[in-house]
């Protein structure tokens, strides 16, 4: 099961980059035109993001089954880092230093770090990004033909977006996103095995300095390299 929260992670962490970069490759004549959802509107002028967040997974039965802390960075476009620790349990004992896991796309390659394990997986962008919700992160002209975006209505004080890949062998079936005060604050995805996965974000800052060191990688000395990266 362990693993299975690892790869239901790098999914998530996947699909919210497919969220970042929707707009990447909207036509610079299209940012004079009118936002038509929320996320357009939050999209529009965005070149970097730093932002924490708390991430709670359920089972299809509606049991917790993981909890993770973290924070995002993305720099537009085409890089992110996303990096996030367990939880502390109830004794109060946090995470070691070299505990979690760390996912970085760098514009050229896709890294995936796991502490735990001292391990990390890289395949070039084009490889990493084929087969999933992100294939067309770096700005693929497809990309506004990937998703079907639709309005979610208005719960808990946050207006609601409904995204969903049009591709049967996505990684999950839909993300609902909820923004407050034109800020998304909260995103639930679900993958297709009913797991569902519940990110808040908070101190987020829009446009803050993100400097392209941060969404870089170098792997540590001793930890198993699996796959060649693209120079």
């Amino acid at each position: 099961m362990a693993h299975r929260h690892v790869g239901f992670r790098i999914g998530l962490a996947m699909a919210l980059s497919v969220v970042l970069n929707l707009n990447v490759i909207v036509p610079a004549q299209a940012a004079t035109e009118p936002a038509h959802t929320l996320l357009d509107a939050w999209l529009t002028g965005l070149t970097s993001l730093r932002t924490q967040f708390t991430q709670t997974i359920k089972d299809a039965q509606g049991h917790q089954t993981d909890q993770t802390r973290g924070e995002l960075l993305v720099l537009r476009p085409g890089r992110f880092r996303w990096e996030s620790r367990t939880v502390a349990d109830a004794a109060g004992s946090g995470p070691a230093a070299d505990s979690g896991q760390v996912l970085i796309a760098d514009g050229r390659n896709v890294w995936f770090y796991d502490r735990d394990l001292q391990q990390v997986i890289v395949k070039p962008v084009d490889a990493a990004l084929s087969a999933t919700p992100i294939m067309l992160l770096s700005g693929g002209a497809e990309v506004r033909k990937a998703f079907a975006i639709s309005d979610a209505g208005a719960k808990d004080g946050l207006a609601w977006l409904r995204v969903k890949p049009l591709a049967s062998d996505a990684d999950f079936r839909q993300a609902v996103l909820g923004f407050s005060g034109g800020e998304l604050r909260q995103m639930i995805l679900e993958d297709k095995l009913g797991h569902v996965a519940t990110l808040n974000f908070d101190r987020s800052q829009r446009n803050a300095p993100v400097s392209v060191a941060e969404v870089s990688f170098t792997p540590p000395k001793g930890v198993d390299v699996i796959g060649t990266p693209q120079q």
